[in-house]
């Protein structure tokens, strides 16, 4: 008892975001640990933090889309934007039926890092918005092109694992998009 009482606290430093929190909801829903006071989660811990780690890539696409909608000087960016919100939003409502089929807790809104990249943006206009946007997305979906492939890969849940698979593509298209746009803005 006093090592689960000392190890629970050692998780209490300081306040956590959203994913952190949806990440440590999960491991306390393991099956292997506690499945009579959670209810259990349907998957592995791996294939929950592939969730996890999609909800918040994506909720910050959409976030970050949605001020590109309003901010971007570039008609090119302004359409990828829109892309960004409707693909990313689509995907984004996908995952969730699949969490909570699984009861695998989502992050109900994007990490410290991707909010303080959406406050960065949002103090920029013009060409200096659209150059740190396009740079952003290129970076943000060679990392979501990754996760992806390697949930399509490794995931043991089949509709997790369906679900990257059927992503992948999407976000590969996502990253030619924004590496012409990005050429195109030299």
């Amino acid at each position: 008892m006093i090592a689960v009482a000392a190890y629970a606290f050692q998780g209490c430093k300081g306040p956590k975001d959203s994913k952190e929190n949806a990440d440590s909801l999960n491991k306390t829903k393991d099956t292997t640990t506690n499945v009579a006071a959670t209810g259990g989660i349907a998957v592995t811990a791996e294939d929950a933090k592939f969730a996890t780690d999609a909800a918040n890539g994506g909720m910050a696409e959409v976030a970050l889309g949605k001020l590109a909608q309003t901010k971007a000087a570039n008609a090119q960016v302004k359409s990828f934007a829109d892309m960004m919100v409707a693909d990313h939003g689509k995907a984004n409502d996908e995952l969730m039926a699949i969490a909570k089929a699984k009861n695998i807790t989502l992050p109900a809104a994007p990490d410290a890092d991707h909010q303080k990249k959406l406050e960065d943006l949002s103090k920029l206009s013009g060409k200096d918005f659209d150059k740190a946007y396009v740079d952003a997305m290129v970076d943000g979906h060679k990392k979501t092109l990754d996760l992806m492939n390697m949930a399509a890969k490794d995931c043991k849940d089949v509709e997790l694992k369906a679900f990257a698979a059927k992503t992948a593509p999407i976000v590969q298209t996502h990253l030619d998009a924004i590496n012409k746009i990005k050429a195109s803005m030299k």
